[in-house]
């Protein structure tokens, strides 16, 4: 039994046609070649890309020479009015810098003091869940509900029935709805001075999260100063100078951090949850692991949390074969030659964690769901060569660690609880959106264990 996968275009279609189905969905647009080429060249009247597959480009890029890489400004347009100039999006020293302030927060030893808020927010899951026993349930929206629970516990020490943060969510549901994955912008370079085609409602809907997402800081800051903050994610940020510079954020640049903190922390650990609970329910022998492993959780610490190694294997496997972020995008800033073919100045260059996890020539039967894989030779070579659903290098998404004690942690206690099956005539078709979702949703059945 092989998990879903986007059936994949015919090799050669018109320019239009291409256009229109990469806007519907980034994976089912791209051929099937992709899954064994080791590059692809891509070009139309607008840009001309290159599409990477091989680890040693990869490693060039993102690890060897990232400053010759800057993020592509292209993919940015569409998450411009929400995000405004965040780590996410920004590049040289002024990323540096956010970097700086940001990454001490999510040091390892940080890590254990978000463990209450993350299983308060699993437990909260939990009771949220329980009046839906015997019924279908639509897993994507319980798990944004659980990954946006954490954020805020861990961010703001307020749980996501806090008035604020209840507005946030709902705001940023609607924002996704609003918002697809690429704009015009990603396809034609528009000068700088040309307005943008965001839609009314995004942009009053990006307006509505900044301001609340304000409010939350304006807050934290008169504690900060009055000494009553909570120490959590936000107070260690905010209190935080560059070693370099000795400058904090202002008020500003902290709600950019915070609006990619809920996007990244909260989307992606959704996208990836949700995937994982479907792939328990098409493999119930590895769900009853999972299940059993998880009575550790009846004594919860971060020692105990090191012990859900099952659980840890099933989501590392997950966000192999359902990546969150599908692709990533990088620009050249100078001419280039990669596997004897000329990469000019300008040019897209295109990192697919979609296909270098399931690259037929990299990995032993790539399709198919198998968390034992981590335990073979193959497995780990191909974990340090062929492994980024976190990115890589010194743009490796600064949460990772977070994201791995948090989806192993949340999966074990919902799987603790209860058992999911699948439903037959509603089988998940992956396609990418904001990250990778379920066209029309994931639906399982849920019942008690």
């Amino acid at each position: 039994m092989i998990p879903p996968k986007p059936e994949p275009r015919p090799d050669k279609v018109s320019l239009l046609r291409y256009l229109r189905l990469f806007r519907q969905d980034l994976l089912s647009a791209q051929p099937a070649r992709l899954y064994r080429a080791w590059m692809a060249e891509f070009k139309t009247p607008f840009f001309r890309s290159f599409m990477i597959n091989q680890p040693d480009l990869i490693q060039t890029v993102l690890k060897k020479r990232p400053d010759e890489f800057p993020k592509s400004s292209r993919i940015s347009e569409g998450l411009r009015p929400l995000l405004g100039n965040s780590v996410f999006l920004t590049n040289g020293e002024t990323w540096k810098r956010q970097r700086r302030i940001i990454d001490p927060a999510f040091e390892g030893g940080r890590l254990k003091g978000t463990i209450p808020a993350m299983l308060a927010a699993a437990e909260a899951s939990v009771e949220r869940l329980r009046p839906h026993i015997g019924e279908q349930i639509e897993c994507e929206e319980q798990t944004s509900h659980a990954a946006a629970d954490v954020i805020f516990r861990t961010l703001f020490s307020v749980p996501i029935d806090h008035a604020i943060a209840s507005q946030v969510f709902d705001k940023f549901r609607a924002y996704q709805r609003e918002q697809p994955l690429l704009n015009l912008a990603a396809f034609v370079p528009l000068p700088r001075w040309l307005p943008r085609f965001h839609s009314k409602a995004t942009k009053q809907n990006a307006r509505d999260i900044r301001s609340l997402i304000a409010e939350l800081t304006k807050t934290r800051a008169a504690a900060i100063k009055a000494e009553t903050a909570p120490d959590d994610l936000a107070t260690k940020i905010m209190t935080t100078a560059d070693p370099e510079t000795g400058q904090f954020f202002d008020p500003e640049e902290m709600v950019d951090q915070v609006a990619i903190f809920f996007l990244a922390g909260h989307e992606t650990s959704a996208s990836a949850l949700a995937w994982t609970l479907y792939l328990m329910a098409l493999y119930p022998e590895w769900q009853q692991k999972v299940a059993e492993e998880a009575v550790v959780l009846g004594d919860p610490s971060f020692a105990t949390v090191s012990k859900l190694r099952i659980s840890r294997d099933v989501f590392r496997e997950a966000l192999r074969l359902y990546p969150p972020v599908p692709m990533m995008v990088r620009e050249t800033t100078c001419p280039e030659r990669f596997r004897n073919r000329d990469v000019p100045v300008g040019s897209q260059v295109v990192i697919s964690p979609w296909h270098l996890h399931r690259q037929e020539r990299l990995w032993d039967d790539p399709d198919s769901f198998d968390p034992t894989r981590w335990g073979t030779e193959n497995g780990k070579r191909c974990q340090r060569e062929a492994y980024i659903p976190f990115s890589a290098g010194p743009r490796v998404c600064t949460g990772a660690g977070f994201a791995m004690v948090e989806g192993p942690l949340i999966l074990s206690t919902l799987l603790r609880h209860f058992r999911f099956e699948t439903i037959p005539e509603k089988t998940p078709v992956p396609v990418a959106h904001l990250t990778v979702r379920s066209k029309d949703g994931i639906w399982l059945r849920l019942f008690a264990r």
